[in-house]
């Protein structure tokens, strides 16, 4: 007589997603941002009226915000958020919308562990699906709250602010080293200090 075979137990998937903790990441980017705040050009020379002119024509005023942008990017930057926060906290309503949404993209997709499902109402949601509702949740927030129309009108305004900035004030008393204009790009102003070795090799020479 043939012995049954065992029972095969459901053995769980042991190679899961690695999971970043939320505080890990919050503590990296207040270290990424104080690190860029710590870059800053100091505000009084950003707005020394004796270095504000008249832009001779379109090519010099494109020059000009250029070489602002890689001086005072940071200012920049900072000048754009404050702007943003103004329109926002003026908004109560589309303050309240931009938290919930950015919650929901943290807590249940972002940051939730991997061998954590999401259930809701006795049911699984995969995370496709977790994925398709955020998307959704985000459409309509955007685009059919004031939302959007904030965050376009408050983007436009920073830009609109250093633009005339960048081409007004003269950049003939500025000076970058080839390490800034390197890391001018738009995430250039979260770039870390340069390492032990690159800081090094100059001297070896």
């Amino acid at each position: 007589m043939q012995s049954p075979s065992p029972a095969i137990l459901p053995i769980s998937n042991p190679q899961s997603q690695p999971h970043i903790p939320l505080s890990s990441f919050s503590s990296h980017l207040l270290l990424s941002l104080r690190h860029a705040f710590s870059r800053r050009r100091p505000w009084p020379e950003l707005l020394d009226r004796s270095a504000f002119s008249k832009p001779e024509s379109l090519t010099e005023a494109t020059l000009r915000i250029r070489k602002n942008y890689s001086y005072f990017r940071v200012n920049y930057f900072t000048i754009i958020a404050l702007i943003l926060a103004i329109s926002l906290f003026s908004n109560p309503s589309s303050l309240f919308l931009l938290i919930a949404l950015l919650c929901s993209w943290i807590f249940l997709y972002l940051f939730r562990p991997s061998d954590q499902p999401l259930v809701l109402f006795g049911r699984l949601f995969r995370d496709s699906e977790i994925l398709i509702g955020l998307l959704v949740f985000t459409a309509c927030v955007v685009f059919f709250t004031s939302v959007g129309s904030v965050l376009v009108s408050a983007l436009t305004a920073g830009v609109a602010v250093v633009c005339a900035h960048g081409a007004l004030r003269s950049p003939d008393d500025l000076f970058l080293d080839e390490q800034e204009v390197n890391s001018t790009g738009f995430l250039g102003i979260f770039a870390g200090p340069p390492s032990s070795s690159s800081a090094a090799a100059p001297s070896s020479r």
